[in-house]
């Protein structure tokens, strides 16, 4: 069973703008989600719990510079984006 992935009104703003600052990551932005709705704990996301003020949140990585903060639902197998960006950015 699929996860659902959820945009948030918030989370898109972000995306649009993430997207429109690195349109070279477009494709491994996609795959990413793709990923992320097939099987959230593959190797490649490399999946993790945040600590801190983003403590109860995880990130995934898009490629080595780039990561999607998200909370996961494991019991709804939901998974809502919080943030997308450098790593700088998101933590």
């Amino acid at each position: 069973m699929a996860w659902e992935l959820i945009f948030t009104d918030q989370y898109n703003k972000k995306a649009v703008r993430f997207i429109k600052d690195h349109p070279e990551s477009l494709v491994q932005y996609g795959k990413t989600l793709e990923v992320l709705s097939i099987n959230p704990h593959h190797p490649s996301l490399r999946l993790h719990g945040l600590k801190g003020r983003l403590s109860g949140l995880h990130s995934v990585s898009i490629n080595l510079k780039y990561r999607i903060t998200l909370e996961l639902i494991i019991t709804d197998k939901e998974i809502i984006l919080v943030n997308v960006g450098s790593h700088e950015q998101v933590y």
